[in-house]
């Protein structure tokens, strides 16, 4: 199991797209997890979150100044950056609000993948996960609401209960039995449970990506423009990410946690908000950004840090 899912992680930057052809190839198949997608990514969210300590919080709060960046650059310059920019090359009212949700939605899970390859402050890297995971019933409706508000009619309840359900009570019920068990638990079954999680992704990739697959069309212009700035938007958070390391001070290690928390961004819990919550088009933006995020990562990770850190990847 261990080594299946070392595999499995070597594999996220094309596990992602693998997912997404897959529901635009077999949607009728797909589309009967679609039922069970909150379920899924529970699943996926308690995995993950069985890693984290609230106790490692502790040791990042004592210098807070790191966190309040990565929140302002992520959840209020980069959403409003989307909105500037999208507004000035789309006309789709539903395209710009996917742009919205996608940058105001929480840090990716996976990034603490990357953070653990290139050799990052991992205590740090789970306090952002923590914190902008379990503020994102908060943030994510609040955001749209007041960037979006009198353009988009949306059930702001329904929104946070969604991710509270999804990615809050997994997250809290994941670090309250790492912390109570003392490691124990997580030890015993994390080891089945981590390539089992994998799967769900690509389920429930899969499932939302059949959802919207008929109205999709890559002769399209327009969709290869959204994932133009996809790639545009998602490298511009990266280098914002950068300059934040960099205005703080950070050391290697804290900069490299900024720099992957920074970037990335849980999509496929966005993607599974838009699907449920919005227009179609909506969903567009999210959708591009799993093709292409996690291949960005990994040239961003080459990049923008020390190569004293890249040259220590892991086997």
């Amino acid at each position: 199991m261990h080594s299946l899912n070392h595999i499995l992680n070597k594999l996220i930057p094309l596990t992602t797209p693998f997912a997404v052809a897959l529901g635009f190839l077999f949607p009728v198949f797909f589309g009967v997890f679609r039922p069970y997608i909150p379920w899924l990514f529970g699943l996926m969210t308690f995995t993950g979150a069985l890693k984290l300590k609230a106790s490692e919080l502790g040791a990042s709060v004592k210098n807070p100044l790191p966190i309040a960046a990565f929140f302002i650059t992520s959840h209020i310059f980069m959403p409003l950056t989307a909105l500037f920019i999208t507004s000035l090359f789309f006309t789709n009212h539903d395209i710009i609000t996917g742009y919205v949700l996608l940058f105001a939605g929480p840090t990716a899970v996976s990034g603490f993948i990357w953070i653990m390859i290139y050799k990052g402050d991992k205590a740090l890297g789970l306090s952002l996960i923590l914190l902008s995971t379990i503020l994102a019933p908060l943030i994510v409706p609040a955001t749209i609401r007041i960037l979006m508000g009198k353009i988009v009619v949306m059930d702001m309840s329904g929104i946070a209960l969604s991710l509270l359900l999804m990615i809050v009570v997994p997250t809290i019920l994941g670090v309250a039995i790492n912390e109570t068990s003392k490691g124990k638990v997580p030890h015993i079954i994390s080891a089945s449970l981590d390539p089992f999680s994998k799967i769900c992704l690509i389920l429930v990739i899969a499932a939302n990506t059949s959802a919207v697959a008929h109205n999709i069309k890559f002769n399209d212009p327009v969709v290869w423009m959204v994932i133009l700035f996809c790639i545009v938007l998602t490298t511009i958070g990266f280098l914002f990410a950068k300059l934040n390391s960099i205005i703080v001070k950070c050391n290697d290690e804290k900069s490299t946690s900024l720099i992957l928390s920074g970037g990335l961004r849980n999509n496929s819990a966005v993607m599974t908000i838009a699907v449920a919550f919005f227009p179609e088009m909506t969903v567009l933006p999210t959708l591009m950004s799993i093709i292409t995020q996690q291949s960005i990562a990994a040239l961003i990770g080459k990049l923008l840090i020390k190569k004293k850190l890249s040259s220590k990847l892991v086997p």
